[in-house]
Order: C-alpha cells, then sequence, then structure tokens
C-alpha cells in the first residue's frame, strides 16, 4: 500500500509548494505527527470519516497521509466550492472531523459548528517518529463526490486497494519513475488531481511541485525551465495555455515553446479534447496529447498508449483492466482499481453492476484503434426522429468553424420530434453575428453532418457553464434552451 511505499524514498524530495521543498521523510514524520493529534483522546478512528479542506502542497499531502495512518477515511473538500455544496459532502459522508489549512480556519470552524465537527488546523509543522502500522488493503481509504453533472453528487467509496491499483496501473501504463516531477494545477477533490497527478508521484518516489493553483505563465515557466518531465490537465488548461503562449512575445514563445518539447510526456483528461486543441498544442510544443478516459468510480480505465495516439480515441484498458460493450454499446469495466460502493447507496451501487461489471453509463464504439467515446447515454445521446445522435460527434464538427471559440451540444424536448438538436456557441472575438443565424449554423453542418445531426436550435452565449474540473453541466445547458422548445426554429 501507499502508506508503506513511502519508506522507501526517505531520502528525496517529495513535494515542493510555496514554502519550499519537504522529503519523504519529513512528510512521514509530519504525517504521523498530524495523526497523533487526530488520535487524541481515542485512539482507534478507523472507519471515520475525516473531511480536508486544506491547500493543495504540503498541508493537503500530511492531512490525508494522517487521515490514512490513523485508520480513517479520507473525505476531501475543494476550498473554493460555496457553503451549500460543502454541507452537502459533509452531511452526506457524516464526518466527524474536519482538517484545515491555517486560511481556511474560518470556513472549517463554520462548518464544525453547523455539523458538530471537531476542528483539527494543520499547519505541517508537528512531527512524530512514532510507527504506525499501514491499514488493510480492504479498508476504506476515500470518499470523492462525483461531479454531480447528471444529478446530485454522489460519494464515491475507494479502498486502499483500489487506490493502489490505479497508482500501479498508471505507472506501468505511463513509464513513472523515481526521476519524474510534475505540476498539479488540479483542484485535489477529484482523482485526476488527487491519485494521477498527487499520489501517484509518491508511489514511485517522484516530485509533484504544487504551486497552490493555475496560472498559465507559471505553468510555461516551469515547463520552460527543464525541471518538469510530465503535465497532466483538463482540456480547459491546455486551452488557457494556448491563449497565453499566443499573447506573449516572441523572445517568450519561442522559450516555453523550446522547453515543453523537453517534457516526456503530456496527458489529456477528464473532458473530450477538441482536436482543434489537440492540433495547436502539437503545433506549439511538439507533443501529441495523450488522452485516456476515467471517471471517479474508475480512477482510469481507458488510455491511448506511449507508442500510439489517436486523435478523438480513448485507446485501450489500462493494465488489469477489462472493458467491453452491452448490447446498447455502454461501456462497462472491471477490475482491481473498480470503487466498492456509493456511499449509503445500497441500490444506486447494485445498479451499477452486472454480474461484476460496472456500468459506466457511457456510449462508445471500439475498432482497430481503440475505445471511441460517444458521450454519457443520459445526456450525449440525443434521440430525435428516432435516430440516435452522438453530441460529442456534432460538438467536434463545430468547434472547426472558424468562428466557434466552443460549443455544447444537447437535446432539448421536443413532441414532434422527442429531442430536437440545441447548439450553445462561444463565437470568436472578432466573429460576425451573421455567422450565427439559424440559417447560416444549419446550412454550414449540413455540408459535414447527415440531416439528423444538424442543430434545429441555436444559442449565442458568453461562456459554458462548467464543474471544477473543466466539464460542461449539459443540464444548465439544456435549462437555456428551455424557453424555446417546441418552437419552429
Amino acid at each position: 500500500m501507499l502508506l508503506d511505499r513511502l519508506r522507501s524514498s526517505i531520502d528525496r524530495i517529495a513535494l515542493l509548494d510555496p514554502e519550499g521543498s519537504l522529503s519523504y521523510l519529513s512528510l512521514i514524520e509530519r504525517s504521523q505527527g498530524l495523526c497523533e493529534e487526530l488520535c487524541a483522546p481515542n485512539l482507534d478512528r478507523r472507519g471515520e470519516r475525516v473531511a480536508i479542506l486544506c491547500r493543495p502542497g504540503r498541508e493537503f499531502t500530511i492531512a490525508i497521509l494522517a487521515v490514512w495512518w490513523a485508520g480513517a477515511i479520507a473525505v476531501p473538500l475543494h476550498p473554493e466550492h460555496p457553503g451549500p455544496e460543502l454541507d452537502h459532502v459533509v452531511a452526506d459522508s457524516r464526518c466527524s472531523t474536519i482538517i484545515c489549512s491555517p486560511q481556511y480556519a474560518q470556513s472549517a470552524a463554520g462548518l464544525a459548528a453547523t455539523h458538530d465537527l471537531r476542528a483539527v488546523e494543520c499547519d505541517g509543522r508537528r512531527r512524530s517518529t512514532t510507527s504506525r502500522p499501514s491499514p488493510a488493503a480492504e479498508d476504506d481509504a476515500l470518499i470523492v463526490y462525483t461531479s454531480g453533472t447528471t444529478g446530485r453528487p454522489k460519494g464515491v467509496v475507494h479502498t486502499h486497494a483500489s487506490l493502489a491499483a490505479q497508482m500501479s496501473g498508471m505507472v506501468e501504463a505511463w513509464d513513472w519513475t523515481a526521476d519524474d516531477r510534475i505540476i498539479c494545477v488540479l483542484p485535489l477533490h477529484h482523482v485526476h488531481g488527487l491519485v494521477n497527478v498527487t499520489l501517484t508521484p509518491l508511489w514511485v518516489g517522484a516530485l509533484c511541485e504544487s504551486p497552490g493553483g493555475f496560472d498559465a505563465g507559471h505553468v510555461w515557466n516551469r515547463m520552460a525551465s527543464g525541471d518538469l518531465t510530465l503535465f497532466m490537465a483538463v482540456p480547459t488548461v491546455y486551452a488557457r495555455l494556448i491563449s497565453a503562449w499566443e499573447s506573449a512575445d516572441a523572445s517568450t514563445r519561442a522559450r516555453w515553446s523550446e522547453g515543453a518539447r523537453r517534457l516526456r510526456l503530456m496527458v489529456s483528461g477528464s473532458a473530450a479534447l477538441p482536436v482543434s486543441v489537440l492540433d495547436r498544442w502539437q503545433e506549439l510544443t511538439g507533443h501529441v496529447l495523450l488522452e485516456r478516459y476515467g471517471m471517479t468510480e474508475l480512477g482510469m480505465a481507458l488510455g491511448n498508449t506511449l507508442e500510439r495516439r489517436v486523435p478523438g480515441h480513448v485507446g485501450w484498458p489500462f493494465p488489469g483492466v477489462e472493458a467491453m460493450l452491452d448490447e446498447e454499446s455502454q461501456l462497462r469495466i472491471r477490475g482491481p482499481q473498480v470503487f466498492d460502493r456509493y456511499w449509503n447507496r445500497p441500490a444506486e451501487t447494485a445498479a451499477s453492476f452486472i454480474d461484476g461489471w460496472f456500468c459506466t453509463g457511457d456510449i462508445a464504439e471500439f475498432d482497430e484503434q481503440g475505445y471511441r467515446l460517444l458521450g454519457r447515454a443520459s445526456v450525449d445521446i440525443l434521440k430525435t426522429g428516432g435516430e440516435k445522435v452522438s453530441a460529442l460527434e456534432i460538438e467536434e464538427v463545430f468547434r472547426t468553424h472558424p468562428a466557434v471559440a466552443d460549443c455544447a451540444v444537447v437535446g432539448v424536448a421536443d413532441a414532434e420530434w422527442g429531442q430536437r438538436v440545441a447548439i450553445a456557441i462561444i463565437p470568436t472575438p472578432d466573429s460576425d453575428a451573421d455567422e450565427f443565424t439559424l440559417e447560416h449554423v444549419r446550412s454550414w453542418g449540413r455540408r459535414l453532418l447527415s440531416a439528423p445531426k444538424v442543430p434545429s436550435l441555436v444559442l449565442v452565449v458568453d461562456g459554458l457553464p462548467r464543474n471544477a474540473m473543466g466539464k460542461v453541466v449539459k443540464t444548465e445547458v439544456a435549462a437555456m434552451f428551455q424557453p424555446a422548445a417546441g418552437t419552429g426554429g
């Protein structure tokens, strides 16, 4: 398990954050010091849920390891989430304790008072050399909440064994070594930032930089430094990095691009990667972004390989993972990295598994180039006039329109068609409003798409509603069209 592996890297640097570097030995001692505080006066915290409201870097990492030394279950929170969302997670998981960074002490105190929690501050200074046993592989380790793109967020329970399977699978698939160095610009209440970028380096004795947030200039400069070997982010981050590059002067652009070329691997996930972003990133850095597929419930399940990357595809099963398509083309996954259960939702847990396979709810197809996602069965597979169409396919086509900066496609209920294909478009700054009349959009779309896929409702917007991982919240996009539902268009 992860806690056991930390001891094999005690002489190496584990973290770099705004306060400086922290060795693996210090990380062990400080996390065990916080564990002693968590366990007083009750020496056994096994199975208790402990919320973590800490900034990325040493404070968060010390906190989650301390929770695991104590035998408890970590429940990561996003410090910037509004109160009602934090209330839902804390109440639903029935936490007994909340660990906070000093800067979030006031927020933690409010949650503690509302939910009758014990608040413990993590300043990362207390040390202990008292050896504590590692939890068992089958013990619950983590409750991380789903994105809530299709309903109220659910708590996904991972054991120490399922987390170990996720980390070891990524190490094998992506050739992680102790010499790797990565920067984390993603939030830590989802598996992408938490498991892929923060915990997996600890598995192999590598180093993770945690600047505390995303700043495009800082990330480019860190790439240019030659220190980094890996970078992982969501498509929105890559789009913002491209924008920053295009706004920089010529000498800065050259320095950034040259430095980025020296990284050995760049990965994109958590949302569909527009081919336009992939192509532009390759132009700027020489890197073909490695696309992969994962879920809160699975960690990483499918991925392109280091040797073969196919735009629009998410590749093949990760080590130890099995994948199949059922009769409805829904993707099913099984393997040791799959979650244990939804927290306090036995009926939903049972409904999510068939004969030991987890039903992802994603529709996909498989060919010689690997798996290709068509979208969520509930929101991305539209039924219009008796035809099934993929919202993701339509979005990808319209992103090639020179005046479209981004877009989202949803289905809007209609008495005649069942659903009408509706597209919300963010125009480029220099676009003309005439380019987004319904007549123009449909005319342009007919040249590239079959008739059922051509949008019949169009809305020009300044931005699209997204969650913390950059995924478009389709239910909110659909709500934008409700007044138009049933109209001629």
